[in-house]
C-alpha cells in the first residue's frame, strides 16, 4: 500500500476535527505520504447537505474542494472504467458512493480509512480502530 484513501465519513472527521476519528487512523493519516479522496466524496457530501441529511457539513460544502487541496489531499477523479467497475461489482452493498470508493481504493492500491465494515466483504485493506 502506497498511501491512504479516506472514506467520506473519515474525511469529514478530519475536516471537522471530530474526536470520534480513532487515534491510530489519525496518526496514519498524519504520517502518510499520500492521502487521497475520491471525487465521489464531494458528490456524497454535497448531496447530503442539499437534502438536509448532513447539516454539520453545510458550512464546509461551498469550499470543500479548495479546502481539501489546501490541506494536501490527492483528489482522484472519477474515471469511466472505475464507474463501470463499481456498477458491475459483485457486492450486495448497494450504496453507490461506497461502491465507487471501494473501486478507487482497489484501483489505486490504497489502504482504506473507514468505519464501514461492509468494505471487508470485498477484501479491501481497511483501517479503523
Amino acid at each position: 500500500m502506497s498511501g491512504l484513501l479516506l472514506d467520506t465519513n473519515a474525511f469529514a472527521m478530519v475536516l471537522t476535527g471530530d474526536p470520534r476519528l480513532p487515534a491510530l487512523a489519525r496518526r496514519r493519516i498524519g504520517e502518510a505520504e499520500r492521502v487521497a479522496l475520491s471525487a465521489i466524496t464531494f458528490y456524497e457530501i454535497g448531496q447530503k447537505v442539499r437534502l438536509g441529511r448532513w447539516p454539520a457539513m453545510a458550512p464546509f460544502a461551498a469550499n470543500l474542494v479548495d479546502q481539501a487541496l489546501e490541506d494536501g489531499f490527492d483528489l482522484v477523479p472519477l474515471a469511466p472504467a472505475a464507474a463501470l467497475e463499481a456498477s458491475l461489482l459483485d457486492w450486495e452493498h448497494r450504496d453507490p458512493f461506497d461502491r465507487m470508493i471501494a473501486v478507487v481504493a482497489r484501483q489505486e492500491r490504497l489502504l482504506l480509512i473507514s468505519a464501514d465494515g461492509a468494505f471487508d466483504a470485498l477484501d479491501i485493506p481497511r483501517l479503523w480502530e
